[in-house]
């Protein structure tokens, strides 16, 4: 069964669990009404947080970085690409594309 998520008022949150369909609006707790949060529910994985990222390990030697940023500006994805040869990724989306436009996959990005 998922877990749903209810906040209250003052900022309190907790966690229900409920059959597919059965989760109510809000809960009471501790004689306070709960209301449920999607906000807390819609965790991304990847995180929604956290970008940019620089990417270390699909870096490059520092002598290549402009080969790098080139090459991913001619394949429709614009990347800054530090001095070291690290690319900078602004999100999930941008990251799955310069990956793909280099011919690699992360096989533990969830996407």
């Amino acid at each position: 069964m998922p877990t749903y998520c209810y906040e209250t008022e003052s900022g309190v949150s907790l966690e229900k669990v409920f059959p597919i369909g059965k989760a109510p609006k809000s809960v009471v707790h501790e004689g306070k009404v709960a209301k449920r949060s999607f906000l807390m529910e819609s965790v991304g994985v990847p995180p929604k947080t956290g970008w940019p990222i620089t990417c270390y390990a699909s870096g490059v030697n520092a002598e290549q970085a402009g080969e790098l940023r080139d090459h991913l500006r001619r394949e429709g994805v614009p990347t800054e690409v530090t001095r070291d040869g690290d690319p900078v990724y602004r999100n999930a989306k941008h990251r799955r594309k310069a990956l793909k436009a280099r011919g690699m996959v992360d096989k533990s990005s969830y996407v």
